[in-house]
């Protein structure tokens, strides 16, 4: 069978026109004043003749279902890919515009909706970006190779703690002259070196790993996918020195300076079988405590920060700390829905959860909804070395997917999760029954 490789890529400016709210941190009006660096909608197509697939990787914080099917089903009409062979994936970056409406933000009086002018214009860049990456396909050939990631951070509240530092890199070039076509990479770590204080657009580190990738490897036209693995318990917070773009971009430029030294030993393949297989789940919710209960952990959760706070305790138990009250105020705002009865409708809206598996060759691609803690990343790997997993693709959740000791122990993450902890275990289980599928 010939799978002779095609492939084409192209990236769109998706930075707001205008000033909007930047969503990703609590209890500040928090509106962007300028632009640091642009947020890009960045798509790479590949064929191998017979079947073809498309990733299409957002510098945005969320993405909903409801946007994603759209733009998929766009790019499937204006192409002859079908929309469960397309990946839409955002990069998670804090310092871009609120694009969904959180029912857990809907107790915080500074969160506005999401802009309906700037949603039309998001989607209609991922289209853009999607149907020129498909009417640039040539002969091309790939390769995969590993960067280390370790730089950008650790374990959000065990420095020790599960992590995945391993950066995948499908690297992809023109077969004739060998002039790179597209770099996407799996980095599983939140871009949340800005915090609140910042209010000028930004990628966060991804962003600025790009432009380090353009300025000294790949060249300025090449596009960049930066697709956020399960990252639900990994930050920045224990590497950085201030929330500064001067730290964003040293974690951005060690990051690419990984994948440029990932990229210089890569073997490369021109015949390249490409695979695309979906499934659904339904996920169990996660229970509430009434509204009294939660109310008491918000005032413990405050009398626990302000000890620390009181007690010069390091910059990074603070905040971890302050990230445990934004937790139990959203549970607080959670049970209250549950209370009123409003919390089921959004849970069923979320429902059922995709996952993707998209093969090119002999590397696997697994999209999953939601923001999931890495254990279930690793866990799949353990099974697969040759599969990884992109969150936040084709829609999101609502909040974390956990484990069940992060369950049990609160915090922050446990306490904005719609759904079970035991979640994480049926992604697991529908990715590894799907790469079990025959290839076609």
């Amino acid at each position: 069978m010939n799978n002779q490789l095609q492939a084409g890529a192209a990236a769109v400016d998706i930075t707001p026109k205008t000033s909007l709210f930047l969503h990703g941190y609590p209890h500040v009006k928090r509106y962007s004043t300028g632009v640091h660096d642009p947020l890009m909608s960045s798509a790479l197509y590949l064929t191998d003749g017979s079947n073809g697939v498309m990733f299409i990787a957002n510098d945005i914080l969320l993405i909903s279902k409801d946007l994603a099917a759209r733009a998929r089903k766009r790019v499937a009409e204006a192409t002859n890919i079908p929309a469960d062979h397309i990946l839409v994936s955002v990069t998670h970056t804090h310092s871009g515009p609120i694009t969904v409406d959180y029912i857990s933000n809907e107790g915080d009086p500074v969160v506005p909706k999401a802009d309906a002018d700037y949603l039309r214009f998001f989607e209609d860049g991922i289209v853009e970006a999607g149907v020129q990456a498909y009417q640039s396909a040539q002969p091309a050939e790939v390769g995969l190779g590993y960067a280390d990631g370790g730089a950008t951070g650790t374990n959000r509240r065990d420095p020790n703690g599960p992590s995945d530092p391993q950066v995948p890199v499908l690297a992809v070039r023109k077969r004739d002259d060998k002039t790179m076509i597209a770099l996407m990479l799996v980095c599983s770590m939140h871009p949340t070196v800005l915090h609140e204080d910042s209010t000028r657009i930004s990628g966060d580190f991804p962003g600025l790993a790009r432009q380090y990738l353009q300025n000294n490897v790949v060249g300025e036209n090449c596009p960049v996918l930066h697709h956020t693995g399960p990252a639900g318990n990994q930050s920045p917070r224990r590497v950085v020195t201030a929330n500064t773009f001067d730290e964003a971009r040293r974690l951005g430029e060690a990051l690419g300076t990984s994948v440029a030294e990932a990229i210089r030993d890569i073997s490369y393949i021109s015949e390249s079988p490409i695979h695309a297989c979906q499934d659904f789940i339904e996920l169990p919710r996660r229970p509430f405590p009434p509204v009294e209960e939660a109310e008491r952990n918000v005032r413990a959760a405050v009398e626990r920060l302000e000890q620390l706070r009181n007690t010069d305790a390091p910059r990074a138990e603070v905040r971890t700390a302050e990230c445990d009250w934004y937790g139990a105020e959203e549970t607080l705002t959670l049970a209250r829905a549950e209370a009123q009865g409003r919390l089921q409708a959004v849970a069923s809206a979320c429902m059922p959860a995709e996952v993707l598996v998209l093969r090119v060759g002999p590397w696997s691609f697994a999209g999953w909804q939601g923001e999931v803690f890495v254990e279930y990343a690793l866990a799949v790997k353990t099974k697969h070395a040759d599969t990884f997993v992109i969150s936040l693709a084709n829609g999101e959740l609502q909040g974390y997917i956990v484990t069940p000791e992060a369950a049990a122990e609160g915090g922050y993450e446990a306490s904005n999760a719609l759904f079970a902890p035991e979640s994480g275990d049926l992604f697991v289980e529908k990715t590894d029954q799907l790469l079990q599928h025959p290839r076609e």
